[in-house]
C-alpha cells in the first residue's frame, strides 16, 4: 500500500550544532522510512552553535536526489523581533526552495499574546517565509483565528511539529493548542504541513503523534501537504 505521507520539510542535520546526522544520513533514513522528498533546514546563524551563512549559500553542492530521495535546500530562520526580522537577509533566503521561520527562545524571548500574535503576522508577510514552524510552543501564545487567518491570507502553511508532542521537548505543553490550530484550519480550509523536525536520521518521516490529532478533528487529507509533491512544490517550494 502506498504510504499517505510522503514528504519531509523540516529535517536538521550535524550543521545545525544540535542534530547528529549528516545529509547522506538523512537521505537513506528518509529512504529507508518511505519518504520520496526531503527539505534540509538546518538553523540559521542566530542558533547558538549553527552554521554560517556560507552554509546556505553552498547548498547547491549537495546532490538533487540520493538513495531515490529528493532532496531540496532549506532553512529554518530564527525570528528576532516584533517585526518579523529573522537571521539570514533576503539575497539569501531567495536562493533557497523551503523556507521556515520559527520562535526559539535563544533568540527572541516570549511577549504578551497581542505582541506574539503580530511577531508571527508581521514574519507571515515575508514573501519568502512559506512556512510558520511549531506553533504549538506553549512559550509563545497567540490568537489563533488571527494567525489561521493570515496563514490564508498570506500563504504562509502552519506546521504541525510531531517533536513538540514529545514530553521530552522543551515545547511539550500536550496536543491542546495544535488541536485548536487544526479545528480552526479546517473551518477557513486552509492547507498545514507536517514535520517531523528530526534531529536524528531515524526520525524523519514520523508523523505518528500528529496524524493521531488529524484523526481526532476528520482534518481533510487535502489539506495537509505532505500527501503531494506536486502540490507541496506548489504551495511552498520557493520560485528562484
Amino acid at each position: 500500500m502506498k504510504r499517505k505521507y510522503i514528504l519531509d520539510a523540516h529535517c536538521h542535520t550535524v550543521s545545525s550544532g544540535h542534530a547528529y546526522s549528516t545529509v547522506t544520513e538523512c537521505a537513506r533514513g528518509a529512504a529507508e522510512n518511505g519518504m520520496e522528498l526531503i527539505a534540509i533546514t538546518d538553523h540559521a546563524p542566530k542558533m547558538p552553535g549553527s552554521c554560517s551563512y556560507l552554509h546556505f549559500m553552498n547548498l547547491n553542492v549537495i546532490p538533487d536526489n540520493m538513495f531515490g530521495v529528493e532532496i531540496l535546500s532549506g532553512v529554518e530562520l530564527n525570528i528576532l523581533d516584533i517585526n518579523g526580522k529573522v537571521d539570514l537577509p533576503e539575497k539569501t533566503i531567495k536562493k533557497l526552495d523551503v523556507v521556515i521561520a520559527s520562535l526559539h527562545i535563544p533568540c527572541i524571548k516570549p511577549m504578551s499574546l497581542e505582541e506574539n500574535t503580530q511577531c508571527i503576522i508581521n514574519t507571515m508577510k515575508n514573501p519568502y517565509i512559506k512556512i510558520f514552524g511549531h506553533p504549538g510552543d506553549p512559550r509563545y501564545p497567540f490568537d489563533i483565528k488571527a494567525v489561521v487567518s493570515a496563514s490564508r491570507d498570506t500563504k504562509t502553511v502552519l506546521e504541525l511539529n510531531n517533536t513538540s508532542l514529545s514530553p521530552q521537548n522543551g515545547r511539550y505543553d500536550g496536543p491542546d493548542t495544535m488541536l485548536e490550530i487544526l479545528r480552526e484550519c479546517k473551518k477557513q480550509c486552509v492547507p498545514i504541513i507536517f514535520g517531523s523536525d528530526a534531529h536524528f536520521h531515524t526520525n524523519i518521516g514520523n508523523f505518528s503523534d500528529v496524524e493521531k490529532l488529524t484523526e481526532e478533528v476528520g482534518f481533510p487529507d487535502e489539506l495537509i501537504l505532505n500527501t503531494s509533491v506536486e502540490l507541496f512544490k506548489k504551495t511552498i517550494v520557493s520560485e528562484k
